[in-house]
């Protein structure tokens, strides 16, 4: 006997929740989304044709994606701990996908987390002896403009 849409998309979450950290508005909205694929491929079985490609719907806000120790990625839903080498996968570039949902160039596709992380060991590094010199050469050419 065949599982029912409903017991199906209950293993599905069950499954996926296991793998991540999901608040309750995010395991609805996945339990709706997973629900409503499911429905739309069998009703595309019984008709016998494909399926229509819609605009993919995040199943997170863009907004709330980047969280302390991952970031969700809007094209699957997948969970990481840096995004960039993941969305070759979506055949996307960062810089694609930052304008896609709406992300400002500068920002970090990483978990808080990790950009933090780095930035202080970046700091207590401090700055490369050419990067200083460089900073110094551009500081004494403005000053000459003027």
């Amino acid at each position: 006997m065949s599982k029912t849409l409903v017991e199906m998309t209950a293993e599905i979450i069950q499954s996926q929740i296991s793998g991540s950290n999901m608040n309750t508005d995010e395991i609805k909205a996945a339990l709706h989304h997973t629900y409503q694929t499911l429905k739309e491929l069998q009703e595309a079985e019984a008709v016998g044709g494909g399926i229509e490609e819609k605009e993919a719907v995040p199943s997170v806000d863009p907004k709330r994606s980047i969280r302390k120790n991952e970031i969700v990625c809007l094209e699957c839903g997948q969970a990481f701990k840096m995004l960039t080498k993941h969305l070759k996968s979506h055949n996307m570039t960062a810089r694609e996908y930052r304008k896609k949902y709406g992300f400002t160039s500068r920002q970090s596709l990483c978990a808080k987390a990790l950009s933090d992380e780095r930035s202080a060991a970046s700091k207590e590094r401090g700055i490369h002896p050419n990067l200083r010199k460089s900073i110094a050469e551009r500081a004494g050419k403005s000053k000459k403009n003027k």
